[in-house]
């Protein structure tokens, strides 16, 4: 995930407010701890979910494209 690792650090600030949409499992406490550590969201899915590392990178990778599809290009 060192790709999106960067990505996902700079965009943390608007992302954040989705990760509990995205995953449900993942409680306010949970994001509480992850704001100072988005990084960490692998090992919180693999907690959540029984994801292996693998799978958790992929789901997050997959997330962060298509939010950056989502956002309005820089002018």
């Amino acid at each position: 995930m060192d790709a999106n690792q960067n990505s996902l650090q700079d965009q943390w600030p608007e992302l954040n407010g989705q990760v509990r949409q995205r995953w449900d499992k993942i409680t306010a406490a949970d994001l509480v701890r992850l704001n100072a550590h988005p990084a960490e969201l692998v090992n919180l899915l693999r907690q959540c979910y029984g994801y292996g590392r693998v799978q958790a990178e992929l789901e997050i990778n997959d997330w962060v494209k298509e939010a950056e599809k989502k956002r309005p290009a820089a002018a």
